[in-house]
């Protein structure tokens, strides 16, 4: 028994791609560190260990989904979009929960221990079914035709439409949006269609901006990106906080358990510091040298997905590490941009350094994912 045990888990670790794992897990235990030090003041460690336990559970589901065979996974590809739709749906029953900013983007299931966030789940099988449908249509249509191209957008803007009339959720909306515009330039869609995307977007907005339909609260999120004084102290208290923190860490920073802003428990400090603000928290306590670290990781994993991406067997495996690779890209970028005032706060954490169970999961299914094209793509004797 304990030979075919040791026998299974040996087979595992071959065929996953280690080097992709430990600079994901390089990230994790990077954030969980800050996060120790970012609720030192709340006097417990609760937070570390449900991050420390959703990286494990994390690091599992990265094994076993290395095992797994896309291009099989993917004939399921109704089953997945039938689930999009469901998951989307249970937000508006009892079960859908608000996460404290007026969005309902959680499911909390009773008597379990932790919230469940649609959006999360949504990237992996999303990932899947854009992919499939990304090669479909280059084999059986001609794929920048203008039939093709609606068809398309008609998958983004349902899925885009749906969750953000759901959930109110934008920032997880964009996500979405994202990957597709990743995954599909990657299969060769044209420019000019993404410009024409572009415009017709900015008229949207432009005319939805003119007729109130946007919320007076996100608007002044925005116009604090062009007057930074407009509200310091309401609206723009988080970013104008964020960049306190960050300018007083300089080069070294003050050193973990010793921020002002991260380990003070009074309102005046830096708020969401073991979620949204972490980067800042960061950048006090560790400096420059810290925030470099931070974006050195997260780039290497991208850099990593983007070689899997490019040396796939086939290219509905490329889109999928693509997609994988857009959402890493994403929220670091609107994150990181939040921190430094220079992106509205949309509720976007930083993956793997972020507190947040659902999240730290899915990155590292997301990250199976990634691992099991890399092995697929080797030659038999190197499996």
């Amino acid at each position: 028994m304990l030979q075919r045990i040791r026998v299974f888990i040996w087979d595992v670790l071959r065929q996953a791609d280690l080097v992709l794992l430990g600079l994901c897990c390089a990230a994790t235990i990077f954030g969980m560190v800050e996060i120790a030090s970012a609720t030192h003041y709340m006097g417990t460690w609760k937070y570390v260990i449900v991050q420390g336990g959703a990286a494990a559970i994390g690091v599992a589901a990265y094994l076993l989904i290395s095992m797994v065979d896309l291009n099989e996974l993917s004939k399921g590809w109704k089953w997945m979009l039938l689930f999009n739709v469901v998951i989307i749906l249970l937000l508006r029953t009892p079960l859908g929960v608000d996460d404290g900013t007026g969005n309902r983007a959680w499911l909390h299931i009773p008597h379990f221990p932790v919230s469940l966030q649609p959006a999360e789940l949504i990237k992996l099988t999303f990932a899947i079914v854009m992919a499939k449908q990304l090669v479909w249509q280059r084999e059986e249509w001609k794929f920048n035709s203008f039939r093709s191209v609606c068809f398309l957008a008609a998958h983004i803007l349902a899925l885009m439409g749906l969750y953000f009339v759901i959930s109110g959720d934008m920032g997880s909306a964009l996500v979405f949006v994202f990957m597709f515009a990743c995954m599909a330039f990657a299969a060769g869609l044209k420019l000019r269609w993404f410009a024409l995307g572009l415009a017709g977007a900015s008229a949207a907005f432009y005319v939805l901006w003119e007729e109130d339909k946007i919320s007076s609260y996100m608007k002044q999120r925005i116009l604090l990106l062009f007057d930074h004084g407009m509200d310091p102290q309401g609206v723009g208290w988080h970013q104008t906080r964020s960049l306190l923190a960050l300018g007083s860490g300089r080069l070294t920073g003050q050193g973990l358990f010793h921020g002002t802003q991260t380990q003070s428990p009074y309102s005046w400090s830096l708020p969401a510091r073991h979620t949204d603000f972490i980067f800042s928290a960061i950048g006090e306590e560790m400096g420059l040298i810290g925030c470099v670290a931070v974006l050195a990781l997260l780039a290497a994993i991208v850099i990593r997905c983007l070689l899997i991406a490019f040396r796939a067997r086939n290219k509905l495996e490329t889109y999928i590490c693509v997609g994988v690779a857009a959402v890493l890209i994403f929220q670091t970028v609107i994150n990181v941009g939040m921190c430094l005032f220079l992106m509205p706060v949309i509720g976007l954490t930083l993956p793997f350094f972020s507190y947040g169970g659902s999240s730290i999961v899915t990155m590292f299914a997301a990250m199976g994912m990634v691992s099991g094209v890399r092995k697929r793509s080797l030659p038999e004797w190197l499996r």
